[in-house]
């Protein structure tokens, strides 16, 4: 079994290397920022409460997330593992997961750590091309990411699940490592 937590500014590769992974262990990739852009296209009632916050660089509030965690975490695909991307994003989340998966008879295996600096954060994400990926929206999100997700460094660094990885490296070099990671 496998169940890591991805940990890392906006950009830092969690999407990429939580998917390259996820298919390698035939585990589902949870990524929150996938499943609110899915509700906001769709336009259900989380997406439209979301959409503001997203457009805004904003953290979608934390009652927002919750339910469709614990929802996606129950699911069966689920069961014989996982990887979450970009949740949880501060220490009540953390805490609130920390009990979900005691509720669900689950455990987090590791915290990987993808730790990149501003300044290819930011040319990363203004190669990327979305519409919300503007220099001014990014540094928001950086600030906000900073502030409130930095935190749970320390939080997952006291339970001893913490591994930082240099992710201003190759993809195959960070794969590579957290492959690394995951075996041990």
């Amino acid at each position: 079994m496998t169940k890591i937590i991805f940990l890392g500014p906006p950009g830092s590769g969690k999407g990429t290397q939580g998917a390259l992974i996820a298919e390698k262990h035939g585990i589902p990739h949870i990524s929150t920022g996938d499943i609110l852009r899915g509700a906001i296209a769709a336009q259900t009632p989380l997406g439209v409460k979301a959409k503001s916050y997203v457009d805004n660089g904003d953290l979608v509030p934390d009652e927002l997330i919750l339910d469709l965690i614990e929802e996606r975490l129950g699911q069966d695909d689920a069961q014989k593992g996982w990887i979450l991307d970009g949740f949880p994003r501060n220490v009540p989340q953390a805490e609130f997961l920390t009990g979900l998966l005691k509720k669900l008879d689950q455990n987090c295996d590791a915290v990987v750590n993808l730790d990149v600096p501003n300044e290819v954060i930011l040319q990363r994400l203004l190669a990327r091309g979305r519409k919300d990926d503007n220099e001014e929206t990014i540094n928001n999100r950086l600030d906000v990411y900073r502030q409130q997700t930095a935190p749970l460094i320390d939080y997952y660094q006291q339970s001893n699940l913490l591994k930082t990885v240099d992710g201003d490296r190759s993809m195959e070099e960070i794969t590579a490592e957290i492959t690394t990671i995951v075996k041990s």
